[in-house]
């Protein structure tokens, strides 16, 4: 399986925008709403309270991750290649945040599997949870990976 971040050097930059616009960068480590440790845009592997990041190293990982976590999105995808970028975009954003093995038993990848992109991109919205709770810039995240998921559909 190849990469399409690594094929499609503007799908990549798109992707490494989205995320890090949504996670934000925090070159110290700082909790995340639900209490875990979390560092740059986002990662939570590995991370320590006291850790830092230059920035030029939170890009890296974050590029790096994104690969990562597409290679995991595409095992569960029958035809990956087959999805719009802006949906393709949008579900490796998901992905990202809530990890490969939830996206891969969500309904998003099972309808994206079914041909249903545009319920694919429905199901988005009902990730906007963390620890059973309702957080509202989940529910901002979603609204916005939706509507980049159904462009071009």
């Amino acid at each position: 399986m190849t990469s399409r971040l690594k094929r499609n050097t503007a799908l990549a930059a798109a992707a490494v925008a989205l995320v890090g616009g949504f996670e934000g960068l925090r070159n110290y480590a700082y909790r995340d709403p639900v209490g875990i440790p979390t560092l740059c845009f986002g990662e939570t592997r590995g991370v320590k309270m006291g850790d830092y990041k230059t920035t030029a190293e939170c890009k890296a990982m974050l590029a790096d991750r994104l690969v990562e976590f597409e290679t995991g999105m595409r095992k569960c995808l029958v035809r990956p290649d087959r999805i719009p970028d802006g949906a393709y975009t949008a579900f490796l954003s998901a992905s990202y945040n809530i990890g490969t093995a939830a996206f891969c038993k969500s309904s998003m990848a099972k309808r994206a599997n079914q041909g249903d992109l545009n319920g694919a991109c429905d199901a988005l919205l009902m990730w906007d949870k963390a620890a059973g709770i309702r957080l509202p810039g989940l529910t901002k995240r979603r609204q916005k990976e939706r509507a980049l998921c159904l462009s071009g559909i």
